[in-house]
């Protein structure tokens, strides 16, 4: 069974820091692009940044570029979201996702609440 685990959520003030971790477990996720995506109530869930297998091919959204980093240690089987200088608007529950053709998995979401 394929599960994918988000830990690292919590509260925070703007302008500080949090670290998620996203968990990956029940198969080979070799070949996969594993990606951060939030979702703020009352609105759609959107990408926040993703990462290929390899770590050659990296993208973010505009609104955290600079700010967030997308990182995966292969060994573990986990990705890693590092969200620095952190602002209100980044209060969401934030999702892990594993896609590759044919295959697409999420977790559970984990909460990030940023104060002002």
């Amino acid at each position: 069974q394929v599960q994918l685990v988000e830990s690292g959520g919590g509260l925070a003030q703007a302008g500080g820091s949090l670290r998620l971790s996203c968990a990956a477990s029940g198969r080979t996720f070799t070949g996969y692009t594993m990606a951060w995506f939030r979702q703020a109530p009352g609105t759609e869930r959107e990408f926040v940044a993703s990462i290929s297998w390899s770590g050659g091919s990296i993208n973010y959204a505009t609104s955290v570029e600079g700010r967030f980093t997308i990182s995966t240690d292969n060994a573990k089987n986990t990705t890693y979201l590092q969200m620095n200088s952190l602002k209100p608007e980044d209060t969401a529950v934030y999702y892990c996702r594993a896609r590759m053709v044919g295959y697409v998995y999420w977790g559970q979401g984990t909460q990030v609440t940023v104060s002002s």
